[in-house]
């Protein structure tokens, strides 16, 4: 009798004392991360997909693209659009892709997944993301590398729901380090006009803002380090009413998140996405903070989360 292999793949468990995650094989996800048994992400079971892109790899772009299409130094692109309601390419190549182990061992695992020319995207590249674990949490360092012959670009994001123990969402309180967000049109979800600073309630999204009643599918940007950070990294958080809860932390290219609030995730209903992403919704068209990978050049960057509180 053959194997049975969950819907999200080959599951690969790393743990340092107390600290464990669970990365999925396909898509390369994180499938749960916890501290002695209290989860700091929200999970899912391995055997059914992963709800609202928990915990996805969003690569070679994240978020939107208008109509799947775009423009490579003059050359039409078109993407398949994987969000056809609203007429969209979403959330990158890789999303149901399985990925190969580089390796892996106790307390980190390394996946590589190459993303070869195709239809809509002509560049090929090779994507690799490493998880560990250590006695501050979870660390999550992706690298890209073009294996074409030209100039590409590109950008990065993840999709993780932060979750602040075994609090209530509603319970719980947002932080952000962002200072301007992007409008979008409601019906494509896509920007109609550029960034703006933060305004009114909007600003309290930098001091703490409680999640009951707030319902959220949002791009932010100017997401920056603290001037007195000692690590110079982006920070947000997920806390509950006592302050315990979670932070995730990311490297300042990750200058824009998008949040999410899910109203149906399994067992939980309510859910928050934190996503920390290098560019924004429709970066292939509007060209805003793009990455461009020269020929044989890599990219790497990190983001993490850990306990707080």
């Amino acid at each position: 009798m053959n194997e049975h292999i969950p819907a999200t793949g080959h599951q690969f468990e790393i743990v340092h004392g107390g600290v464990r995650a669970v990365i999925t094989e396909v898509g390369a996800a994180l499938r749960t991360f916890e501290v002695d048994g209290v989860p700091y992400s929200e999970t899912y079971e391995a055997d059914r997909l992963p709800p609202g892109a928990a915990g996805a790899v969003l690569v070679p772009w994240p978020n939107r693209v208008a109509d799947g299409r775009w423009n490579l130094e003059g050359e039409p692109q078109q993407l398949a659009l994987t969000e056809p309601d609203r007429h969209n390419a979403i959330h990158g190549l890789l999303r149901h892709t399985p990925w190969t182990v580089g390796e892996h061992t106790s307390a980190a695992v390394v996946l590589h997944a190459m993303i070869p020319a195709q239809p809509g995207w002509p560049v090929p590249l090779l994507t690799a993301v490493e998880y560990s674990v250590d006695d501050h949490g979870l660390t999550v360092r992706h690298t890209v590398e073009n294996l074409g012959s030209r100039p590409v670009p590109f950008g990065i994001g993840v999709h993780p729901y932060p979750r602040a123990g075994n609090a209530a969402t509603d319970e719980c309180t947002l932080r952000l380090s962002a200072s301007s967000v992007l409008p979008i049109d409601p019906e494509r979800m896509l920007p109609d006009r550029p960034p703006r600073r933060l305004e009114g309630e909007e600003q309290d999204l930098r001091t703490g803002k409680k999640l009951a009643g707030v319902w959220l599918d949002t791009a932010f940007g100017g997401a920056a380090p603290l001037p007195d950070d000692p690590a110079g990294l982006v920070r947000h958080s997920l806390t509950d009413s006592t302050g315990h809860g979670v932070q995730l932390w990311a490297d300042p290219i990750f200058g824009w998140v998008q949040v999410y609030t899910a109203a149906d995730f399994p067992e939980r209903g309510r859910a928050v996405a934190v996503e920390p992403m290098t560019c924004p919704p429709d970066a292939l068209n509007s060209g805003t903070d793009l990455i461009v990978l020269e020929q044989g050049q890599t990219w790497s960057a990190r983001w993490g989360l850990r306990p707080i509180g």
